[in-house]
Formats: structure tokens, C-alpha cells, sequence
């Protein structure tokens, strides 16, 4: 039987409502559908023997449908059993009736969803391979989903698959979507009302346009303005009581935008959290500010909830108010640049009170409400999604831009930021809701001892050619008032003049500290009501400040909050794993590393370069005295092989100067005095980017310490269009090699499944990276959101090996998949470069028929120097390579 036979076999229309089904399209119109990017989908709830869901997608003139057993979910971590049925006709679609008894599927059917899908890639080829990844546009479901088939079980007769929803923005974890909208989209019924009318004639309720129409249907005009009057006056809410008549149902419900929330404010650690959990931004030294648009007007609000919108002028709020939403609540800080492009706040203050608010450049980190959605229960990076998505375009303004986020270690990331001059980082767990108030879910790390203090007094000046010549800075403990020390440098004339005049308004005759009144003669005693911002150098152990300096008066924060900032203990979970001096320490058994394999003969030819190396004996790997010249050495027996993947890619720097035991940070920009040899240029954004052209680059490189090389997936020629994507493997400690070795072996069946070939590549720590070669078609959205769905599918299917969540819980006795390196500005280790971990391990491509035995860090540097180097396994790198999108 084919097309619609093993439906219309199962029915006897004499005696149900349900629509036959016409022959289907033509030809031409077939053609066309094929071509359609997506079309309707309808979910029914029906209650037969047994309550369950519907789902149907239409594609080339039927609807392909699936029972869900317990319905959709919008929770990505509720994966719901979906069997795969007969397809039904499109104008099945608008079916709400009941079904006799003694007829198939006997019971009460509503439409309990509706609107279009659009698949990603061919949908019959990814039916026929058991995978379709789609987006759904309806009332109720939206966002990427995923339909995984489960390998049948002996003697398993149904085609089971998984419904999967995507954790993306319009996921939730905390909602029962069937519980809180129970009732039919397309007239307001229950499945309830429906049952109640089964004693007369089985009808068809609030018929929609037949799903399949190239004209917007009922349930699309219904996403944008809701139930249509015909509707509504047939429908029925949802806790009304049950007496028969229709009623209106309620409207939609909408969370109303709060007034203010008070911020989500960061503990202060000495170092950043580790982990992947763990997202990290640049720490601004500017106001707190949060942005309240409603209908076009914009109240900018203090951390206090003060309303300051007439302070910043009106650049900033006409940038608000063309946001392309009816209602938001934004969190940022608004700063000023200095000369360096580095928020200052002396420069913000300056700018303030000579009346510049268009030098003030908001920048928007987090997002609580959006257009009648509460965001605060979502998950960060979800939250952060959907900021991207209502900022883009908006930078073009200039005074309003986006935070973005970085995944490098903490610890890097802070000291690439004090480098630059920044404040610190802020680092945020990526799974968290947004929580008003001091927590553990943003931690703050600064580069320097800064933060706000009371002043209590004032001592004038003795001729130092101003009128001010110090400030008593105070804080509370205890609901009481502590004296902190003087503060008398960072002053000018002006600004010291100024803070006088306003300490002068508020003189007291008594000291606001406890106990008998102070001896110390020359202190001017002041209310403690102003607050000022003070960098310092440390604590003393009477808790007095040591060479601080004072920076500005913060009016966005009130003085009864100011108290001591001593940094928190790091939380064992965050805590970074001590350094193990045995190369394979705690990790996985490894596997006895495979001899090299001369690439052509005995002697190799090594590459040579104009570039003299200061401290050439200067052990970068102390552990096994691997020096600047040895890996200088090295890199000159391998460049053959090396120079096609690292040539002419944007790159991002380990560097180590003093050896991997000492200080390193990372680095992605130029600075001054960095070699010729390392080329610079600037993408569409003005970013500075780094790259090589030739073995002199690689040696400039060693020059600067460097002792890891990573890359974009793309060339400089065609920043936009990467090339290849990489997941990289990342076993929970105590999951062993071959189950890692087994877990490359599924990515590439899985990716050979959907038509890509894939190479396979030692990561130098403890697991493999497969790579996967594109042809340079598509942008970044669509590589990472192919790589993301990619794992989550995987996840999906096999949820007691893998995982694609970052957080520890969710990985733990799993393998990760990690998907987020082929974002934009996202990098990889490249290949044959040496990993900063004790032995100089290297990441060196393998064929797929030596991973059983070889190691994640088989290979180092000091035996390819010695051995010369394998054979080019990635020599015809891109010969398998196709687009994600398209043919060839």
C-alpha cells in the first residue's frame, strides 16, 4: 500500500467524520511542495483508550504523523516516546470531533497545536535516516526540535522515535505546556466538550484553512493576533465550570513588565571559577543601569531603582525605544570610553558633568523580560540568546551594543583583561536564572583591589594647591560604621574643589563612627551619605586601606550598603583541578603511543626562518627541558605537514614566556613590539585578528612563548564561511579510553548517515576531536546551529553516553559532546601543536583504523623532533568536503 491506502484501509467512512482525503496534489504542485522550505503542522490531542498526542508535519501532499504517547514537552531534558504512524491527508489537519466507538482511534480528537514547520536539510532524506531537525511555529510549540528513530528492539514491530526539544529560548524546564494550556487552539474547546457532544452527530469544530496553502492561515494570523471572534466566541476557558455552554476563553496570559528588579549582583572571588559551566565577561567600569522599554518609552534605572533617565540624555533612550519589541527590561552598564577603547569610570564621570551623555555607550548583558515573557527562571545562555536577537542591527547606533561572553578559562580570560587595563571579569554560570540580590552565580575577579566607600570625613589641605587634601573612607559592619583610613591621591584641583563643596553641605559636629569621639585633630566630620569608588593597593592587618586612590563618587549606590568586599573562598565545585606533574595523571589508562611514521624518507627537510630567539635555552616545559629552541626545532621538522591547516586562519595564542609552570595567558590581538612576521587585520567589525603566512610567522611565534596555537575554522580570505566544523570529545574523569574510542567511531557513523565524511585528530589531552571538512558555503549561524543540533540529537539518542550540556551534573559518567567551538571567534587546537601539559603532548591527526591504538596524548613533541614527522594523513583534507546547504 502506498500514499494514503493504509489510512483509508483503517476507516469506515459511512460511520466517521474524519475527511477521506483527496488524491493529493497534482504533479507540478508536488514538485513544488518538495521545493517548499516546510509547511503546516498540527498537533491533536486525542483521547482514544488512552490519552496522547498527535503530531503531524505536512510534506509532499500528506501529513507524516507520530503518536506521542505523552506529548510534547518543552523541557530539553524530557525526551518523549514518539511512534511513527500512517500518514494522514492535509485536511485532516483541521479535524475536531469524535471518533465512533467500534471505529479506529475511537474517542474525542481536539487541535491542540498548530502553525508551520521548517525542516533543516532534505526532511525525506532525514525521515529515511532517522533523523529530522526542524522548527516549529505555533501557538504553543516553538523553537528546534529533533525526531530521533530508536534502533528497534528483537521482535519490535512499531517504529519508535524520541521528540527532542532544543534547549534554545523558547524552551522551559519549569513548565507543563499541557497542563497550563490544555484546550484546542482552533476553537477554544476542551477535549472534555468535545466528549459532551458525542451523543449527537460527530462534527467537525472550528475549521481552519486547510493546512498546505501557500496564504497564511488561521493559525499564523492567530500567532500574531490570537483567536479570531468566531473563535472566541465558540471557545471555552479552561477552568471555567463544565456546564455545556461556550464561553470565552481567556486571553493568552502575559507576564506583566515589573516596575524594577533589583540587580543580580557578583560575589568577589581572588581567581574566576573553572569549569564549563562557567561563561565570562568583561567586567565594566561604569554605572549599573537597567533598561525599562514599554510602547516606545524608556526609563533608565539605577542598581537602587533611581530613575536617571533625564541624567544620560536622550541618545541613549531613542536607541531603546527602536528596539524592535512592545516591552523590555534589560540589564547593563552604561560607561565611557577612554583613549585605550577601555570603559574608564573617571572618563564617564567627566563626561557627566561637563554634559556629554552622547560619549555613554550602554552595554547590554542580560535579559528579564521580553514582550509579556518573564525570562527570569531561564537558563543564562537562553537569556542571552534572546538578547542577541532583540540587539541585532541595534549597534549601529553606537551607544548600544551587546556584552559579549567568552569561554576560555577564567583564569586566562582575567589575565588577558588586566593586560588590556580592564576592571576584571564577571563570570556567570551559563545554566542559572537570573536571582536579584549577592549570590554565587556571578562571580566577580578583579585585577586590581577597587570598591565603594563611605565617606565619613574630610581633612583640608595644607598647601598643596587644593582645597581638599583627603577623605576618610568608612564601610559597615555589622549595621556599624568602620573607619577605613585616608584616601589623598587621584584627585585634581577641580575635582577636589567640587567634592568639597558638596562635603561641606553635610558637616556634622560629631564623628559617625561608635565610641568616644575622635582625637585626631583637622577631620571635618560629614554625614555619611556620599559614596566614593577607591582603588587600592591591599588591606592592612588593622583593616585599613594600603596606597588607594580615589576614583569618582558612585551616586547610584546608597551608602547604608556599602561593606568590606573580602573575596569568597572558592566553592569546591568550582575550584580548578590541581596540576599533576605524571603526564597522564587521574585521567583514562593511555595506550602505548604508536611509533611515527616517516613522512617519505629518512631525512626530512626542516624548514628555516630569519627569526633569532632570545633565551634559545629557556626551558618551556621544565619537566622534561623542552626549550624555546627545541620546540623552535620541532615546529621545523613538522611544518610540511603543519603549514596547509594553520596558514593564512585567524589565530588565538597560549603564551607561556617563562614555561608552562610560570605565568601565561591568552591572547587573540596584536600588541606592541609583536613581530612583523604575525600578520594583522580587521573583519567587518573593526576586530583585530592575528594570523601567520609562513614558517617565519610560526617562529615569531615560539619568539613570544607561545605553547599553544589555536584557530578559527575559516581563512582570512573568507572570515564569514567556515570550512570545517569540530566536536571534540570531552570524557568525565573515570570514563574509560574505549568508551571514548567508541564514542568517535558513533560521531563519524552518525555523520556519514547524513552524507559527511569525517577526519579524526588527537586532541594532546584527554580526547579526540573529529573533524568534520565543509565546502565554504555557509555563515556561522548556520555552521554552529548544525554542529549544535547535531549533539543534542546524538544526546538525545543515546542519552547514557553523551551529553551536549556544559554543566558538571549533566556530564557527569558521560562523554561531552562539545559543539560550541565552531561559533564565531571560537577556537580549536590546531593541529600539531603542543599542548601546554606536562610532556609537550602535540594533537597529531590519526587514520580512523589506529584510534584502538592510540592515545588522546600519544604523541609529543620531543619524539616527533627526534622520529620526524607522520605520514600527512590530512594531505586530501578537504577532498570529501560538501555544504552543509545545497549539492557539491
Amino acid at each position: 500500500m502506498g500514499g494514503l491506502d493504509v489510512y483509508r484501509a483503517k476507516r469506515d467512512f459511512t460511520r466517521t467524520s474524519e475527511p477521506q482525503g483527496t488524491a493529493g496534489p497534482s504533479r507540478a504542485a508536488k514538485a513544488q511542495a518538495r521545493k517548499a522550505d516546510g509547511g503546516a503542522f498540527v498537533i491533536h490531542k486525542h483521547a482514544a483508550r488512552r490519552l496522547h498526542y498527535d503530531l503531524r508535519l505536512e510534506h509532499d501532499g500528506v501529513l507524516w504523523s507520530w503518536a506521542v504517547t505523552r506529548g510534547p514537552s518543552l523541557d530539553p531534558d524530557e525526551k518523549r516516546l514518539a511512534v511513527h504512524v500512517e500518514d494522514h491527508p492535509l485536511d485532516y489537519g483541521s479535524f475536531e470531533g469524535t471518533i465512533p466507538e467500534g471505529q479506529y482511534g475511537a474517542g474525542s480528537v481536539i487541535v491542540w497545536d498548530e502553525g508551520r514547520w521548517v525542516p533543516e536539510g532534505d526532511p525525506a532524506f532525514g525521515l529515511h535516516k532517522g533523523h529530522l531537525s526542524f522548527m516549529l511555529e505555533g501557538h504553543k510549540l516553538a523553537g528546534q526540535w529533533h525526531l530521533v528513530r530508536l534502533k528497534p528492539r528483537r521482535g519490535e514491530k512499531r517504529d519508535n522515535w524520541l521528540l527532542i526539544k532544543v534547549d534554545d529560548a523558547a524552551a522551559r524546564h519549569n513548565e507543563d505546556i499541557l497542563e497550563t494550556a490544555p484546550n484546542s487552539v482552533a476553537s477554544g474547546l476542551s477535549i472534555e466538550d468535545i466528549a459532551a457532544d458525542q451523543a449527537s452527530e460527530p462534527k467537525v469544530w472550528g475549521k481552519t484553512k486547510r493546512p498546505g496553502t501557500n496564504d497564511v492561515s488561521e493559525a499564523g494570523r492567530q500567532l500574531q493576533t490570537g483567536p479570531s471572534p468566531k473563535a472566541s466566541r465558540a471557545a471555552k476557558s479552561n477552568t471555567a465550570p463544565k456546564t455545556g455552554r461556550k464561553t470565552a476563553p481567556k486571553a493568552p496570559q502575559r507576564d506583566a513588565l515589573p516596575d524594577f528588579v533589583p540587580p543580580c549582583l557578583a560575589t568577589l572571588q581572588e581567581k574566576p571559577p573553572a569549569g564549563e559551566r562557567w561563561l565570562h565577561e568583561v567586567k565594566f567600569d561604569g554605572y549599573r543601569l537597567q533598561a525599562r522599554v514599554e510602547n516606545g518609552t524608556v526609563r533608565l534605572l539605577t542598581r537602587s531603582g533611581l530613575d536617571w533617565t533625564d541624567r544620560f540624555g536622550a541618545t541613549l533612550s531613542e536607541a531603546l525605544a527602536r528596539l524592535p519589541c512592545e516591552a523590555a527590561l534589560i540589564d547593563g552598564e552604561v560607561v565611557a570610553l577612554g583613549e585605550s577603547g577601555v570603559s574608564s569610570f573617571g572618563a564617564l564621570q567627566q563626561a557627566l558633568s561637563e554634559g556629554r551623555p552622547g560619549a555613554l555607550v550602554f552595554y547590554a548583558f542580560d535579559l528579564l523580560h521580553l514582550d509579556g515573557q518573564d525570562l527570569r527562571t531561564d537558563p543564562l545562555l537562553a537569556r542571552k540568546e534572546r538578547l542577541v536577537d532583540l540587539l541585532r542591527g541595534a549597534e549601529e547606533s553606537g551607544s548600544l551594543r551587546y556584552s559579549e561572553h567568552f569561554i576560555e578559562p577564567g583564569q586566562t580570560m582575567l589575565r588577558h583583561a588586566c593586560r588590556m587595563g580592564l576592571e576584571g571579569v564577571i563570570s556567570k554560570r551559563a545554566d542559572a536564572p537570573y536571582r536579584s540580590g549577592r549570590g554565587r552565580d556571578w562571580v566577580k575577579s578583579k585585577c586590581t583591589l577597587r570598591q565603594e566607600f563611605v565617606i565619613a570625613g574630610y581633612v583640608p589641605s595644607r598647601g598643596s594647591g587644593r582645597e581638599l587634601g583627603s577623605i576618610l573612607a568608612a564601610y559597615h559592619e555589622d549595621g556599624v560604621l568602620k573607619p577605613a583610613g585616608r584616601v589623598g591621591t587621584g584627585f585634581t584641583r577641580a575635582s577636589a574643589a567640587a567634592l568639597k563643596q558638596r562635603l561641606d553641605a553635610l558637616r556634622s559636629e560629631i564623628s559617625s563612627f561608635e565610641g568616644p569621639p575622635g582625637r585626631e585633630k583637622g577631620i571635618v566630620w560629614v554625614k555619611p551619605e556620599l559614596v566614593a569608588e577607591v582603588e587600592f593597593g591591599a588591606w592592612t592587618g588593622s583593616k585599613t586601606l594600603r596606597h588607594a586612590s580615589f576614583l569618582g563618587l558612585r551616586e547610584d549606590k546608597p551608602a547604608q550598603d556599602v561593606v568590606a568586599e573580602q573575596p569568597a573562598e572558592v566553592l569546591e565545585s568550582e575550584a580548578p583541578a590541581p596540576k599533576s606533574k605524571a603526564r597522564s595523571g587521574g585521567g583514562p589508562a593511555k595506550a602505548k603511543r604508536k611509533p611515527a611514521k616517516a613522512a617519505g624518507s629518512a631525512a626530512v627537510a626542516k624548514a628555516t626562518t630569519s627569526i633569532k630567539l632570545s633565551s634559545p635555552d629557556k626551558p618551556l616545559w621544565p619537566d622534561i627541558g623542552f626549550t624555546k629552541q627545541d620546540l623552535l626545532d620541532y615546529y621545523a621538522t613538522i611544518w610540511p605537514v603543519m603549514a596547509p591547516h594553520v596558514i593564512e586562519r585567524p589565530l588565538s595564542l597560549v603564551r607561556a614566556p617563562n614555561g608552562i609552570e610560570g605565568h601565561s595567558f591568552f591572547q587573540k590581538h596584536a600588541m606592541p613590539g609583536m613581530p612583523e612576521a604575525v600578520h594583522r587585520m580587521k573583519d567587518k567589525d573593526g576586530e583585530e585578528l592575528l594570523f601567520i603566512r609562513d614558517f617565519d610567522g610560526l617562529a615569531a611565534l615560539v619568539q613570544l612563548g607561545t605553547v599553544e596555537i589555536h584557530l578559527w575554522g575559516v581563512t582570512v580570505e573568507a572570515v564569514e564561511t567556515p570550512d570545517q566544523i569540530i566536536f571534540d570529545l570531552d570524557p568525565d574523569p573515570g570514563v574509560p579510553l574505549e568508551a571514548v574510542r567508541e564514542a568517535a567511531l558513533t560521531v563519524r557513523d552518525r555523520l556519514r548517515e547524513i552524507g559527511f565524511e569525517s577526519l579524526l585528530k588527537t586532541s594532546g589531552g584527554k580526547g579526540y576531536h573529529v573533524v568534520m571538512p565543509l565546502r565554504p558555503r555557509d555563515g556561522w549561524d548556520r555552521v554552529k546551529g548544525f554542529a549544535r543540533d547535531f549533539a543534542q540529537a546524538l544526546a538525545g539518542s543515546e542519552p547514557t553516553r553523551f551529553t551536549a550540556t556544559l554543566s558538571k551534573k549533566a556530564r557527569k559518567g558521560k562523554i561531552f559532546v562539545d559543539y560550541l567551538r565552531n561559533g564565531r571567534g571560537a577556537t580549536a587546537i590546531a593541529p600539531y601543536s603542543t599542548r601546554a601539559r606536562p610532556g609537550a603532548p602535540v594533537a597529531v591527526p590519526i587514520d580512523w583504523t589506529d584510534l584502538a591504538t592510540t592515545a588522546p596524548d600519544a604523541f609529543d613533541a620531543a619524539t616527533l623532533l627526534r622520529e620526524g614527522p607522520p605520514a600527512d594523513l590530512w594531505a586530501g583534507f578537504f577532498d570529501a568536503a560538501r555544504p552543509l546547504t545545497g549539492k557539491g
